[in-house]
């Protein structure tokens, strides 16, 4: 039997859409608002989901304090007010997409989570737009 659990986090951070082999009209045609050359930014919700089974010693998948502290030292340390693009080693040449981010955090987590659990990230650019991915 398998459990999925979950740690929601947040972080606010600033980014631009673009690619520099493009001309700053096509960047403006496929980015649109998102290719802002003074940057925009984001309030991101992020939702960490380990899915295993339940230890029967400690009665957890995970111990979501352990949790806690691995996504704030790994994610909103590194992330949060910070701009993505000039600030953070991971953007200087990959473009800070929500897709890109999430996958980011996800390499950036799976080395401090047990290799039996399954790890999945949902990241909220917005209300409304999300990623997931698994790996």
């Amino acid at each position: 039997m398998k459990v999925t659990v979950s740690r929601k986090a947040h972080f606010n951070a600033a980014h631009r859409l673009f690619n520099p082999n493009w001309s700053f009209e096509k960047n403006e045609e496929v980015f649109g608002k998102c290719n802002n050359p003074n940057f925009h930014g984001h309030n991101y919700e992020l939702i960490v989901s380990v899915k295993g089974t339940i230890d029967p010693e400690t009665g957890y998948v995970v111990d979501m304090k352990v949790l806690k502290q691995i996504i704030k030292e790994h994610v909103e340390d590194v992330f949060d007010h910070k701009n993505l693009n000039l600030d953070t080693e991971e953007f200087k040449e990959l473009n800070p997409t929500a897709e890109n981010i999430a996958v980011v955090i996800w390499n950036k987590l799976r080395p401090h989570i047990k290799s039996d659990l399954e790890l999945k990230v949902k990241l909220y650019e917005t209300e409304r737009n999300f990623v997931e991915f698994e790996g």
